[in-house]
C-alpha cells in the first residue's frame, strides 16, 4: 500500500540532497504501507516523487532523536518543537527516492485537498 504524504518543500530538498533520510511524524500508519508519495506543500503544491520505505522506529523522543540526529535534516530544537507534548514518535527511514520527471497535481490521485497527515492511496 501507499500513503501520500505532506512535506514542506525545503524538507523535500534536504531528503533529494540525502541531508535528511528521516521523515518525522507525531502519528503513523494504520495500514502496512510500503512506499510514500510526496507532496511538496505550499509553495511547490505538487507530486513530486516516491519514497520507498526501509523501516519505521517508534520511540520515545529523546531515544528517537539519539538514533536519527546524524541523519534527521533538522535541529534539535526544531525536532522538540515538533514533537512538544508526544511522548513516543515516529521516524520513518529513507531507503530510496524516485523524483517524477514531471510533477503531478494532488487531484491525478482522486484527492481534493493535501492531507494534513497522510491520506492512502
Amino acid at each position: 500500500m501507499k500513503a501520500i504524504l505532506s512535506i514542506k518543500p525545503e524538507f523535500v530538498e534536504k531528503i533529494i540532497k540525502r541531508e535528511k533520510i528521516y521523515e518525522f511524524r507525531r502519528k503513523i500508519f494504520k495500514k502496512d504501507v510500503e512506499s510514500i508519495i510526496i507532496y511538496a506543500s505550499s509553495p511547490v503544491k505538487a507530486i513530486v516523487g516516491e519514497i520507498i520505505i526501509d523501516d519505521i522506529i517508534n520511540e520515545k523522543i529523546d531515544i528517537l532523536w539519539e538514533l536519527t540526529k546524524n541523519n534527521a535534516g533538522i535541529t534539535k530544537n526544531f525536532f522538540y518543537e515538533y514533537f512538544k507534548n508526544v511522548e513516543n514518535g515516529y521516524a520513518i527511514k529513507i531507503k530510496r527516492l524516485n523524483l517524477y520527471e514531471n510533477y503531478l497535481s494532488i487531484r491525478d490521485f482522486g484527492i481534493l485537498y493535501p492531507p494534513q497527515s497522510y491520506v492512502y492511496v
